[in-house]
C-alpha cells in the first residue's frame, strides 16, 4: 500500500511494529487529532526521522492500521470458518462471534480506529466496512443456495449482521469494561437463527 514503506530487514520490521503498537494505542487513548508524530515516536522511543522512514504522515500510520488491523480480523474469521468447512452457516457466525470478540480484546483501540476514521478519511471508512460485506455475502449466498435461509437482500443481511456484532462490543468492552461470556455469544445465534418473536 502507497502509505507506507515496508522495512527490508528483520530489525525494521520490528521497529515499524514498535511504532504501530504505540500509534494504535495513542490513536486509541488520545483520538486521531489530539495525536502527534512526536508522541509516537516517544511513546515507541525510536527519532522522529526514523518514523517518516516508514510513513509520510500521521495519517498514513492512522490509515495502514485501519486497513491492517481490518485484514488481520478478516484472516482470522477466515481461517477459524475454514476449520470447520461443513458448518451451518448459523455455527460459522458462533465462530466469527467468538474470534471477533476475541480480536477486539486483543486490540481494543481497533473500535476508536474504525470510528475515528469516518472523520479521517471517510472512503477509507466505507472500504472497512464493504470489504467485510463483501465476504459475508458470499457466504450467505452459499446457505440461500443450499436452502438453509432466506432470500433476503445478502448485503443487507451482512450490514445487520456485522452491526449486530459492533454494537454487542461496545457494550461490553467500551460501556462495561468487561467482555461478553459464551451465553451471551448462545444467545446471539439464537436470535440469529429463531429471531426474536415468539411463533
Amino acid at each position: 500500500m502507497d502509505y507506507v514503506k515496508f522495512p527490508k530487514t528483520k530489525r525494521g520490521e520490528i521497529t515499524l511494529k514498535k511504532i504501530c503498537d504505540a500509534a494504535e494505542y495513542l490513536f486509541s487513548q488520545n483520538g486521531y487529532y489530539d495525536t502527534e508524530v512526536h508522541d509516537i515516536t516517544q511513546r515507541a522511543e525510536v527519532a522522529t526521522g526514523t518514523f517518516y522512514n516508514y510513513f509520510p504522515d500521521k495519517a498514513s500510520v492512522f490509515l495502514y492500521l485501519l486497513d491492517e488491523l481490518g485484514r488481520k480480523l478478516r484472516r482470522s474469521i477466515r481461517q477459524g470458518r475454514e476449520e470447520m468447512p461443513d458448518a451451518s452457516l448459523i455455527e460459522q457466525e458462533r465462530i466469527s462471534g467468538r474470534i471477533f470478540f476475541s480480536f477486539v480484546k486483543e486490540h481494543f483501540g481497533l473500535f476508536r480506529i474504525v470510528w475515528q476514521s469516518q472523520f479521517v478519511d471517510a472512503e477509507s471508512f466505507k472500504q472497512y466496512y464493504e470489504r467485510f460485506s463483501a465476504g459475508y455475502v458470499r457466504e450467505i449466498k452459499k446457505a440461500q443456495e443450499s436452502g438453509e435461509i432466506r432470500d433476503i437482500d445478502p448485503t443487507l443481511i451482512s450490514y445487520a449482521l456485522m452491526g449486530i456484532h459492533t454494537f454487542v462490543a461496545l457494550k461490553y468492552f467500551v460501556f462495561d469494561e468487561t467482555e461478553p461470556e459464551e451465553a451471551i455469544i448462545d444467545q446471539l445465534v439464537d436470535f440469529f437463527a429463531h429471531g426474536m418473536l415468539k411463533k
